[in-house]
């Protein structure tokens, strides 16, 4: 199928191509358990992750630089008061776009083609990517809003990661950066724009350097074949048991030992 704006995101699209979120569903990263059912059961449309503040106050942001703001507030009417201003708890969420355009530097590398849409083939799948910025020859941009930019955060038998690498950003930036190069021949540098939601909204441009990328897209390719097994159903999907997903689907069938209680630690 032909991919655009209106069915990017559709059972469809999802079905026949993979994208980095839904490969982050099934393969997790530092910061994301795995869960190959809770995967399964998102794209059969039988479970959607709920929208927390935190998470609607980037998409507000992210509708606003796509140009689409309008169609966010249609489809989301719960943020807004009567005269149409943001409530209370989703102001921050103007804060940030008025931090991020009164940076002139921020603002060149959010300058590109907006939501670009892109295929490509990966490890044996059908690949799709939408990138925020796009310029061409030049660099592909991802914004991103989040707590905070600085924070390292602990992984047991690692250590302290950057939040590039804990939440797997450097898996997308690998990704589309493949994806981009199969599309026009030219490998551009991959860079995350990010603010964040403190009090007084950070900003920075990082560049996510080849060698992380290369990490990343190495990672991809040893998880690509038991994912591809899963989601064509040829191998059952394994539950991690401590999501929302799997908590409503529980269905008892014996006792746990007390032992099972500390089985990850």
């Amino acid at each position: 199928m032909v991919l655009t704006a209106e069915n990017y995101y559709s059972r469809e699209a999802n079905e026949e191509y993979m994208s980095v979120s839904q490969y982050k569903d099934f393969a997790g990263t530092y910061g994301k358990m795995a869960c190959e059912f809770t995967a399964m059961e998102k794209l059969n449309e039988r479970w959607e992750e709920p929208k927390s503040k935190a998470l609607m106050v980037g998409s507000y942001v992210d509708s606003y630089f796509e140009g689409t703001l309008d169609s966010f507030k249609a489809n989301n009417p719960d943020l807004f008061k009567r005269d149409g201003g943001l409530k209370a708890e989703y102001v921050k969420a103007d804060e940030i776009i008025e931090r991020i355009e009164r940076d002139a530097y921020f603002m060149k590398y959010m300058s590109g083609e907006k939501q670009v849409i892109m295929t490509g083939e990966l490890f044996g799948a059908k690949w799709k990517i939408k990138i925020d910025s796009y310029i061409p020859d030049v660099a592909i941009v991802d914004l991103k809003v989040m707590s905070s930019i600085t924070r390292l955060e602990w992984v047991r038998d690692i250590g302290y990661l950057d939040f590039v690498r804990y939440w797997g950003y450097d898996i997308q930036g690998a990704v589309y950066q493949e994806i981009v190069r199969q599309n026009t021949g030219k490998k551009l540098p991959f860079f995350i724009a990010g603010a964040t939601k403190e009090t007084e909204p950070d900003i920075r441009i990082i560049h996510v350097t080849d060698n992380y990328l290369a990490e990343a897209l190495n990672m991809v390719q040893m998880n690509m074949s038991r994912v591809l097994m899963v989601k064509s159903g040829k191998a059952e999907p394994d539950r991690c048991e401590l999501c929302d997903c799997c908590r409503k689907n529980r269905v008892l069938t014996r006792p746990i030992s007390i032992t099972d209680l500390t089985a990850d630690i």
